[in-house]
């Protein structure tokens, strides 16, 4: 499979989005901001609802990316906690996607969100052939959060200050939203379960769609865990050093010291990449982290 994704990336590599976390956090805010306003708009025009797709509202297949996660109603203080809850959360995201892009690499960051964008669609095509669900009830925000597990795996040790006072490990969190998230899909399975019986398929059917898309997001972190189970991330300490070197061993005129003969990207476009020479290739050819196992070697 990995095999098959380098052939993928040395075909349309070219194409890939450095830095998607930012653009996935403006589609982010944009579900925040309508969300606000009213969240019906989402609902009635924004959603993956196939039976509308059917119908030409073929925006859908992209504009359900835009989920109003969080914003859906507000009670007593409600709207100053979820307001502080969506601060927090895009402080997350953006930690995670930054570090996994520099694991995984810009193409294969990109990979994984686009395959989570057509999984859910598939998704939503058999629910609706199979259940009878028009409206597939979720956006991106579990493929979102699933990047936390795919951030526990490389940075087990990572601690985060629960209510700024308690810290904890990033892996046991992890076990306990895992937890949660199984959880969530029994509960969601046994709702539908009651409200089949009931007669009331709509909103059966909107759960069992709730508790399909938590599984495609747990499937596509699984996918690319195991692809990428190899690579091993830098601590944060040994971040800090690697940038504190590059500055110090930058020569006066602001010039590289290494260029990948891949991508052609330099330790000043990235401080964080790493460069090695590949002592299979006939020459001195370097390479960043991203294509040093995955270049065709100079013979």
């Amino acid at each position: 499979m990995e095999k098959f994704i380098d052939n993928l990336e040395r075909k349309f590599g070219k194409y890939a989005i450095k830095n998607l976390i930012k653009y996935v956090l403006v589609l982010y805010v944009a579900g925040a901001v309508i969300g606000i306003i009213n969240p019906n708009i989402y609902y009635n025009y924004l959603c993956l609802n196939m039976e509308a797709i059917l119908h030409g509202q073929v925006w859908r297949l992209v504009t359900y990316l835009i989920e109003p996660y969080g914003f859906t109603s507000f009670g007593s203080g409600g709207f100053i906690i979820n307001i502080i809850f969506f601060l927090f959360s895009v402080n997350i995201i953006n930690m995670f996607g930054q570090n996994l892009e520099e694991i995984w690499g810009t193409f294969r960051f990109n990979l994984y969100f686009i395959s989570g964008w057509f999984l859910n669609i598939v998704a939503a095509i058999l629910l609706y052939f199979v259940v009878g669900s028009t409206i597939y009830n979720s956006g991106f925000q579990y493929i979102y959060w699933a990047m936390f597990f795919a951030f526990a795996v490389y940075f087990p040790d990572v601690r985060f200050a629960i209510m700024g006072i308690i810290p904890i490990k990033v892996k046991w969190l992890a076990y306990l939203d895992g937890a949660y998230l199984v959880f969530q899909v029994i509960q969601y399975l046994v709702y539908a379960v009651g409200y089949f019986k009931n007669g009331n398929s709509f909103y059966g059917a909107m759960c069992v769609s709730s508790a399909v898309a938590i599984v495609i997001s747990l499937l596509n972190f699984f996918a690319f865990f195991f692809i990428y189970r190899n690579r091993r991330g830098m601590s944060m300490k040994q971040k800090r050093r690697k940038r504190d070197y590059i500055k110090k061993t930058t020569v006066n005129n602001g010039a590289p010291r290494h260029r990948c003969a891949i991508c052609g990207r330099t330790e000043l476009d990235n401080p964080d990449l790493d460069f090695r020479f590949c002592s299979k290739c006939n020459g001195n050819f370097e390479y960043c982290s991203e294509h040093l196992f995955t270049h065709e070697h100079v013979k």
